[in-house]
């Protein structure tokens, strides 16, 4: 007899969230879908202590690292005793249960045909230790990822918003639901609890497909495009924008990680109230790999690894390095889409030299220019 769905209500969840775990069975696979601000990082959470108390081990999953930060803190504050639920990334989990020298393809991501392969071998075998798998963010995976855990897992529930792809691997929603079988469930979460009412407006303009989203009820300021003369006008923003609100969080979305170092100076020199944090990816310990993402002041981080993410202020730093890409292109929308969204109450889009970036033009009545 499968185990009776019997979910934890948590008072941080809204009722729309809480019916959203309610219509998700702990067997079986699932695809969660929802657009930004909907909580999707945070019902994931909630999600995998739901299956960790059928006492099978349960993993949360994301590519990003800085997002698996993200997921571990969240986890938390969400603990069941004798229920354990662990935040990893994709890369991690694979390497421990295929071992280090998982098979790999030529452009270094894996090979998931020889990993489909050899998840299916021991089929039936030791069902016990086939964890629960929970995806945050799934649209970056491949479809070969989770044609390979259908095998490997007893359970894969997948949250994801195809509207926010931004690497090379990534999938459409039908392509997870058919990798990971005929059977998959489907359900959608709408509602956005994060950004205001201007700051939808202003993703609309960068969205790519789909329906349109439940505008929010809440209003804010209009989003700004500012001029700055150079790096040291940019972190002198910054530093004021900090010291006006310093119990927020002001996350700093730049293309060029020489950029965020420049702007890390700067900042460190400012003697803000709160010291600044910059997340690498190229870190494998220390400081700019191992951040505190609950507490106030300034973050840096590249576009790459900003999904998931969200800060009260959202400064994109550097949008002229964007103006020789043509505005219409999808993968340029798809990236605004997600850093804008990223922004709770306030959003500056920032720009350097002598010409307003051409993806820029035409935003009359979006934002205000200063």
């Amino acid at each position: 007899m499968p185990p009776v769905n019997t979910p934890v209500l948590h008072l941080d969840l809204t009722p729309a969230q809480r019916d959203c775990l309610d219509a998700l069975p702990l067997t079986g696979h699932h695809v969660v879908s929802g657009p930004p601000g909907s909580g999707k990082s945070l019902l994931a959470a909630h999600r995998a202590v739901h299956l960790a108390l059928t006492g099978r081990p349960t993993l949360l999953l994301s590519r990003s690292n800085f997002l698996r930060q993200l997921l571990r803190d969240t986890l938390q504050g969400l603990t069941v005793p004798g229920a354990p639920v662990e935040a990893a990334t994709v890369h991690g989990w694979i390497q421990r249960r295929f071992g280090r020298d998982a098979p790999r393809t030529g452009d270094g991501w894996f090979d998931w045909t020889a990993l489909t392969h050899q998840a299916a071998a021991p089929l039936g075998e030791n069902d016990a230790a086939r964890p629960h798998l929970v995806v945050d963010e799934g649209q970056d995976l491949p479809p070969g990822f989770y044609r390979m855990a259908r095998l490997a897992a007893a359970s894969v529930t997948v949250f994801a918003d195809e509207c926010q792809r931004l690497t090379e691997t990534n999938s459409t929603l039908t392509e997870i639901t058919d990798a990971l079988g005929r059977t998959t469930g489907r359900v959608e979460i709408a509602g956005n609890h994060r950004n205001t009412r201007e700051i939808v407006s202003l993703a609309e303009h960068f969205r790519t497909g789909g329906p349109g989203p439940r505008m929010p009820v809440r209003s804010g300021s209009l989003p700004v495009v500012r001029h700055y003369s150079g790096n040291q006008d940019l972190a002198d923003d910054i530093t004021t924008m900090a010291a006006r609100q310093p119990k927020h969080r002001i996350g700093v979305i730049v293309s060029s990680l020489r950029t965020a170092a420049d702007l890390m100076r700067s900042l460190e020199r400012a003697g803000l109230a709160h010291e600044p944090q910059l997340y690498s990816s190229a870190a494998t310990a220390g400081r700019y790999r191992d951040l505190d993402l609950a507490r106030p002041g300034v973050v840096l981080v590249h576009r790459a690894s900003a999904k998931g993410l969200d800060f009260d202020t959202v400064v994109i730093a550097d949008t002229e390095t964007d103006s020789g890409t043509d505005p219409t292109a999808a993968a340029l929308r798809m990236a605004y889409y997600v850093m804008i969204t990223r922004a709770r109450e306030r959003l500056v889009l920032g720009w350097q030299g002598s010409r307003l970036p051409r993806h820029l033009e035409g935003l009359h009545g979006w934002v205000m220019k200063k």
